[in-house]
């Protein structure tokens, strides 16, 4: 891979965005990489938690605009189709939790990929961007789904409309963020992070997962039988097997992920 940084260590697989001349922005073959990252993750049983960052001073600025504009480049239409929605697609599908380690301004396409993450952390001098309306278009990559639902429709709305950037601390106090972390303990805190997921229930949390996704669309009463096939399933799990035994033992379970 060319453009992403990507390792497995210790059940947790990294993907970093490598293009920090550019801060990171999308070209189709670094789109194209991160999709076949997330084919492995999901793929290699060795992988129970994913981080998704960036190299450099940015997480994400978005799409590169060079390519668009260039004489053969790709329609925004095909961007769309086969970058971006793919990604949000694996990063919402695959049974594993996906954290986003926004080390720094994530624009456009880039702030809504992270939004779209189990969970996301930040570095304390990170910012935000909904950049769409500046460059007349709208929020794309899951933007209009995943952004009202963290922050409410009116703030949401206005964020999109004006483009405002929001600091990491303002987002944390939005509800876009989990934790804010200061630059001098930022990798320390979101390896110990992944380390601790990479270490939960991976069953279980696939399953919560799949129960929020649901959410999504469903009706209480739709919910609530998605929640009773869901915790079936769990209760059948290795994991909860040693969960309660650890509890009943006083003791510190030891999940193996199945």
């Amino acid at each position: 891979m060319n453009l992403i940084k990507f390792e497995i260590k210790d059940l947790v697989a990294s993907i970093s965005l490598n293009r920090p001349s550019v801060y990171n922005s999308f070209n189709r073959e670094m789109a194209l990489e991160v999709q076949a990252a997330f084919d492995e993750c999901k793929e290699n049983p060795e992988v129970r938690c994913i981080k998704l960052t960036g190299e450099g001073k940015a997480f994400c600025a978005g799409q590169d605009l060079q390519e668009v504009i260039a004489e053969d480049g790709p329609e925004l239409s095909a961007i769309i189709q086969e970058h971006f929605n793919p990604i949000v697609e694996r990063i919402r599908e695959i049974e594993k939790p996906v954290i986003a380690a926004v080390n720094g301004v994530a624009a456009g396409a880039g702030a809504n990929m992270a939004l779209c993450c189990d969970i996301v952390v930040a570095q304390n001098n990170a910012s935000f961007i909904q950049a769409f309306s500046k460059i007349g278009l709208i929020p794309d990559t899951g933007g209009t789904y995943f952004l009202p639902r963290l922050i409410g429709w009116q703030k949401a709305s206005a964020l999109m409309m004006t483009g405002d950037k929001v600091s990491a601390e303002e987002a944390l106090q939005l509800g876009m963020l989990y934790k804010v972390y200061e630059e001098a303990e930022f990798q320390a805190r979101v390896d110990a992070l992944c380390i601790k997921m990479a270490n939960m229930p991976t069953k279980g949390l696939a399953y919560t997962k799949r129960a929020l996704n649901y959410s999504l669309t469903n009706d209480l009463t739709t919910q609530l039988g998605i929640e009773d096939q869901l915790q079936t399933l769990a209760s059948h799990t290795e994991d909860y097997k040693e969960g309660v035994a650890a509890f009943l033992e006083k003791r510190k379970a030891i999940f193996k992920g199945a």
